[in-house]
């Protein structure tokens, strides 16, 4: 072996045994993230315990479950053993001694944020699952993202409704495994009708894709999180600096503040550039013209790299400014003015999607 090859450190490889020991008798944690309330994460829980008790043979119980109404998740709850919770003061709490004798290889709760009463052995839910989970039982569960502490008052700003039961954020980073259940297209449809003028749809469908956009970014944190966990434990340095890149593209007809922030916030999670690019429009009307200074204005304020580009071709451009510069994400805009149809899929953003076969293209109403 080359002399240059450092012998490694025995206190290190005692910790690193240690450490890996304790991971192994430890359960894992599975969590389904909503980002609104209704999206299904009950059924989701139930149903990945159902493939888990069907194909795998795995002993599954449920600990704690709210209501559910759907007839699916009704006949799926039926199918697995439920431990009765015990009642602190008029409150239900997890029976967590039953679940300890009963010792299952998997346990269901429903609903991770919850407080306990004070007289319960734990103050809060998630302590519960914390009991279970270093007893070497597995818990799948399930938490909505406006309970997350850290990120509550953030979205109180985008729902308007306070909560009181939280988790902290580094609790659910302790997740080996986090989904984030997508609000189904027909919740958009049916709450815009209870919001307050002609509007309302699009509210409601910006307030869901700004909440799923903090859900993502969380559920990528996790993701870190368990990475740089295993590489600890193998004795691996943690690798800084994703591969992840940015690119804005922002036009004369407007207004790219939600683009530019999200991408900022997203090339700082993962320690990359921001790339914006605008393709050059001679003889802009003033007003166009204010709309766009506006956007590289607010560009450079926020640190991004700002691109000109020459061209009468304005996809071609584009794409080939991507492949140069190995953009993985490309936010781009489109008008809420137009038909549904054309909003969605108008020629320029429908052809770019196409080109985009080796990126993830989000879409923004402007």
């Amino acid at each position: 072996m080359p002399d240059t090859l450092a012998r490694p450190d025995p206190e290190q490889l005692l910790r690193r045994v240690e450490a890996e020991e304790k991971f192994q008798r430890r359960g894992r944690l599975k969590i389904f993230l909503g980002y609104a309330s209704g999206v299904g994460k009950s059924f989701r829980m139930l149903d990945e315990a159902n493939r888990r008790l069907t194909r795998r043979g795995e002993d599954v119980v449920v600990a704690a479950i709210q209501p559910v109404t759907s007839y699916e998740a009704h006949d799926l709850l039926e199918k697995f053993e439920i431990i009765p919770v015990k009642i602190y003061e008029g409150v239900p709490v997890i029976d967590v001694d039953a679940i300890l004798r009963r010792h299952p290889e998997v346990c269901l709760v429903d609903g991770l944020a919850y407080d306990n009463p004070p007289s319960s052995p734990h103050a809060k839910r998630w302590q519960d699952v914390e009991q279970l989970l270093a007893a070497g039982i597995s818990v799948i569960g399930t938490v909505n993202l406006q309970y997350i502490e850290e990120l509550r008052d953030k979205v109180e700003r985008i729902t308007r409704k306070e909560v009181s039961d939280t988790i902290p954020l580094s609790f659910v980073k302790m997740a080996d495994e986090i989904e984030v259940v997508d609000a189904p297209p027909e919740l958009a449809l049916e709450r815009s009708s209870q919001e307050a003028g002609p509007d309302g749809r699009t509210s409601r469908q910006q307030m869901l894709s700004e909440l799923r956009e903090i859900a993502l970014v969380l559920a990528a944190e996790v993701v870190d999180h368990q990475r740089e966990s295993d590489r600890e434990r193998q004795g691996v340095v943690p690798l800084f600096g994703a591969h992840e890149r940015f690119l804005v593209c922002v036009t004369p007809r407007g207004n790219a503040s939600r683009m530019i922030e999200s991408g900022r916030r997203n090339a700082d999670r993962f320690h990359s550039d921001l790339l914006v690019v605008y393709v050059n429009e001679p003889d802009l009307k003033p007003k166009d013209r204010e709309v766009l200074d506006a956007n590289l204005a607010l560009a450079r304020k926020v640190g991004a790299q700002i691109h000109v580009l020459e061209s009468e071709e304005p996809l071609h451009a584009v794409m080939e400014f991507a492949r140069q510069h190995a953009v993985t994400q490309i936010f781009i805009g489109h008008s809420t003015h137009e038909s549904w149809w054309h909003r969605l899929w108008g020629s320029f953003v429908d052809s770019l999607i196409r080109e985009a076969e080796d990126m993830d293209v989000r879409v923004f109403p402007v």
